[in-house]
């Protein structure tokens, strides 16, 4: 069935089931975002001979008793730097049905799923990145008996505007045994059991390679819970797998990922650890970047939302390998205390770091290594030191300071060459003041210092917000420390905002320095750029 009749006929069912009683609800979204480029050399920004570029969509979501619908317009006139350009023109990329009862769930069409924790298969939409490989064909769901949860999938992944050349089959189980077993409802440790096996299908057109058109991975979990404990481990196999990414050898890959956390009141500790071999799964062996892929492996390492530590130095996951490390404590001082004070401190230290795997060349070239599970290399990836503290100092005054110690290979890290490893030091200060009921002003500043790459950078950024509806803000990135004196550029940006019950605008107007958008270990590169943007966003 073509997206377009498909639209016809999901538009003309609900205008029919609107006309009785009882119809059902129908729900959904929409945003457009659009940008005016300037030129600007000075910066490096691409010459956009459009002059306005777009992206936007419109989801619209129908439920009526057991059964739901919807459908997603996109549109790309064209697709804004940054993104991918295969985002272009216009379309219906995705639409689905389903229908759930007490035991079964049904979908055919478009859907995003998950096994544990992602690393056998995860599907997903990230819009920020331009990021989507939903599901394209059936799937269900189904509980046998209380505690027993089984998943069944078939279908072709999203590419831009059309579907991978490979197909996917997968089936996943997961078990809780409190919940299977009366006898164990009222225990204190909470066991849940599961395990996957997915598959992709792909014919072998290489002229050179004898490729596998089968290729399987499975991989089993464990989550115990007790009392204030959390243990999760999953570990994943796949048979070999010569793609683009792994430069057509035929490994195995591996990937193991261990968590433990302590929770309790004012109190919390996180201790992780992952490593990853030859583990880049995806349903098209030629696609390389973020295209078509089945699986996700987020970065270990803490996703910073401040500016100079989240743009210019983000960690972006090696799925041909790695091992990595994390460790946080965070705990809050009470009231009232030499350290709490009035209202109390809350304080977070974390150490995460991340190296390469030791790799032993092989005498057959078309097995590519091996690798000893249980050795990291002396190759450093990657390493993040910070230490937080939240401090509220009275009613009207709140603020953050941030130090952050940085260790970045971004040879390896963003696929480049002759940068090195990049050490810096980075500090932040969020300010917070309430002016008055419902005004506030924050300040926050930030400061990079290095010897390496660009040099050192500043930030600040003065915002007023009037709750809950306007926001205006002023924002300053000066590259102060840039060997090339040419190149100690401010980028001055101004932002104002609008918002109300579920609609919401955004006008920006500035300079957008280079660098790297991350998200969960998953990057895209954006491009300087000097300009208008508008964004628009609704919801009902």
């Amino acid at each position: 069935m073509s997206r377009g009749v498909f639209l016809f006929l999901f538009l003309h069912a609900y205008c029919v089931q609107a006309q009785v009683q009882n119809a059902g609800e129908l729900h959904g979204n929409f945003q457009v975002d659009a940008q005016y480029y300037n030129i600007d050399t000075l910066i490096g920004a691409p010459v956009v001979p459009e002059k306005i570029l777009t992206n936007g969509f419109m989801n619209l979501w129908y439920t009526r008793g057991d059964f739901s619908a919807g459908i997603r317009y996109e549109s790309y006139l064209n697709v804004m730097q940054g993104f991918d350009p295969r985002f272009k023109g216009t379309g219906v990329p995705f639409r689905f049905a389903s229908y759930k009862n007490d035991k079964l769930e049904a979908t055919v069409g478009n859907f995003y799923e998950q096994f544990g924790n992602g690393i056998l298969l995860r599907a997903y939409e990230e819009r920020g990145l331009g990021y989507d490989n939903a599901f394209e064909g059936v799937r269900v769901r189904y509980q046998p008996v209380k505690g027993v949860y089984l998943k069944g999938l078939i279908a072709r992944q999203r590419t831009f505007f059309s579907l991978s050349p490979g197909i996917v089959r997968g089936f996943d189980a997961e078990v809780s045994f409190n919940e299977l077993f009366t006898s164990l409802e009222d225990k204190k440790t909470i066991v849940i059991v599961g395990g996957g096996v997915v598959s992709r299908y792909q014919t072998d057109q290489d002229p050179f390679y004898n490729l596998p058109e089968n290729v399987g991975a499975f991989d089993g979990r464990l989550n115990i819970i007790r009392g204030k404990v959390n243990f999760l481990a999953e570990y994943g196999y796949k048979y070999n797998d010569p793609n683009a990414t792994n430069s057509f050898i035929y490994a195995p890959g591996q990937a193991l990922s261990i968590t433990t956390t302590y929770s309790a009141k004012g109190f919390g500790l996180l201790l992780a650890a992952k490593r990853l071999d030859n583990f880049d799964f995806r349903s098209d062996r030629t696609a390389a970047g973020i295209g078509a892929n089945i699986n996700f492996l987020p970065a270990l390492t803490r996703q910073h939302t401040y500016n100079l530590p989240a743009t210019i130095y983000p960690y972006a996951t090696q799925p041909n390998g790695e091992m990595g490390f994390q460790a946080e404590l965070s705990y809050r001082f009470d009231k009232k205390t030499p350290l709490g004070g009035k209202y109390g401190t809350e304080i977070t230290v974390n150490f995460s770091g991340t190296n390469g795997i030791v790799k032993n060349p092989t005498e057959n070239d078309t097995l590519g290594y091996t690798s000893p599970f249980f050795q990291a290399s002396d190759e450093m990836y990657f390493r993040d030191f910070h230490v937080e503290i939240h401090k509220k100092i009275s009613k009207k005054l709140k603020g953050t300071i941030m130090y952050l110690n940085w260790v970045y290979n971004k040879d390896v890290v963003q696929g480049l060459s002759g940068y090195g490893t990049i050490f810096a030091d980075i500090g932040v200060i969020d300010i917070s003041y309430k002016i008055a009921n419902r005004h506030t002003i924050r300040l926050e500043t930030q400061l990079l210092r290095t010897d390496q790459d660009e040099g050192s950078w500043a930030m600040a950024l003065l915002e007023y917000t009037y709750s809950p509806n306007w926001f205006v803000a002023l924002l300053d990135q000066y590259n102060y420390g840039n060997y090339n004196e040419e190149l100690q550029i401010h980028y001055l940006t101004g932002n104002a905002g609008y918002t109300k019950n579920g609609n919401r605008i955004m006008l920006q107007y500035g300079r957008q320095r280079a660098g790297i958008f991350c998200v969960g270990g998953v990057c895209r590169n954006v491009p300087a750029s000097n300009g208008f943007s508008i964004s628009v966003l609704s919801s009902f």
